[in-house]
């Protein structure tokens, strides 16, 4: 869920992939800290958001103990609320109309989910469990998931560490197999 400047989105994650460590050659932590990657660096539940490609914005999850790094970066969310919100992000300066977006397209994808949800990098090292950027638990009943390789990188492929749920037409990518 996102509060911000124009109200609420929030949506169903349904895609993840794990970066982990400084031994992970795609992880942001394998060159050792900077000030970019220092929020990997920090305690778990916090917000590492990024500039990628100087386009879109990446948020992730940080999952790991101070000092040791690791995130989840969101790829997909499936829209709960906020969709007309979503809506006018994904297509404000874009070219497209709103319409022509189907609701599970709005959050398919890490860049066009921060869009959609409004995601800067103001929100970088917010608190994921208490701020206007948070990770909730909403009761929901479990889904199946699968796991299976990361997608849009070229080092460390080798490793299961994407995760998706197995109904959901919201994924960025079909599954690898």
């Amino acid at each position: 869920m996102h509060e911000a400047r124009g109200g609420v989105a929030s949506g169903v994650i349904v895609e993840v992939e794990a970066y982990i460590g400084e031994s992970d050659p795609a992880c942001h932590a394998a060159p050792g800290p900077t000030t970019r990657n220092a929020p990997l660096y920090g305690p778990p539940g916090i917000a590492y958001v990024y500039l990628n490609y100087g386009i879109h914005y990446l948020v992730n999850a940080v999952t790991e103990g101070e000092g040791s790094p690791a995130a989840v970066l969101i790829r997909a969310l499936e829209p709960k609320d906020g969709i007309a919100l979503m809506r006018r992000r994904r297509t404000l300066g874009s070219g497209l109309r709103g319409a022509a977006i189907a609701n599970h397209d709005l959050c398919r994808g890490p860049g066009n989910l921060t869009r959609a949800l409004g995601i800067t990098l103001r929100d970088n090292r917010l608190d994921l469990t208490k701020s206007a950027l948070r990770i909730e638990d909403h009761g929901l009943p479990r889904r199946g998931v699968t796991w299976s390789r990361r997608v849009g990188i070229n080092v460390g492929v080798e490793h299961e560490w994407r995760v998706t749920a197995i109904d959901s037409p919201a994924l960025s990518r079909p599954r690898r197999q």
